[in-house]
């Protein structure tokens, strides 16, 4: 009797053997595995909403342009909104309606794309066919456009509060040395640019 309880205690008390150990250990590895996948979800999902909660915020104030004139040296610009132009940025702004600029860039032309040449308080001059901002010649005004048309004069004097001469060097720049165009104001002003390529 006491042999055989004492056979039953060693079987109950049996020491693991090499499959059971390696078993649990499988078992435990799968089940880190397991979790640390599960984790790695979570963070990726995390850090994909956070993602597009900043892209979302950032298309909020910046925008991808492309320029389609030969105005301008560069062809693609990121685009901020609410900053302030400054002298030598790019600035991009919707142009006034007009007769000549429906007919020239159609209906929905656009943002024009300009640097900005003289800020508030700067002073044009129209000296015969040339422009000077502060003294400094920055443009020639033709008498009539390519097709023929005629092309006003744009404004003189101090530039207003707020507004902008804006320009370009290219001969047939159609920018605030033309009446057509004027100064950029701010309710015009989509943002500044800044050239990729």
């Amino acid at each position: 009797m006491a042999a055989a309880t004492e056979a039953l205690a060693r079987v109950g008390h049996a020491a693991p053997t090499a499959v059971d150990v390696a078993g649990d250990r499988a078992a435990r590895k799968a089940l880190i595995v397991k979790r640390v996948r599960q984790w790695s979800a979570v963070a990726l999902l995390g850090i994909v909403w956070g993602g597009y909660n900043s892209i979302a915020a950032w298309r909020e104030t910046h925008a991808f342009m492309i320029n389609a004139s030969e105005s301008l040296p560069n062809w693609a610009f990121f685009i901020q909104r609410g900053r302030v132009p400054a002298k030598g940025d790019y600035v991009f702004f919707a142009p006034p309606e007009g007769e000549l600029v429906r007919r020239h860039f159609g209906p929905d032309s656009g943002p024009f794309g300009k640097r900005v040449i003289g800020e508030a308080g700067a002073l044009v001059e129209h000296r015969g066919e040339w422009v000077y901002v502060d003294g400094v010649r920055v443009a020639h005004m033709k008498p009539r456009s390519r097709f023929g048309e005629v092309l006003t004069p744009g404004p003189v004097g101090r530039v207003p509060e707020g507004c902008y001469y804006v320009g370009t060097a290219h001969p047939d720049g159609f920018d605030s040395r033309y009446g057509e165009i004027g100064f950029a104001c701010a309710k015009q002003i989509i943002g500044t640019g800044t050239p990729i390529l």
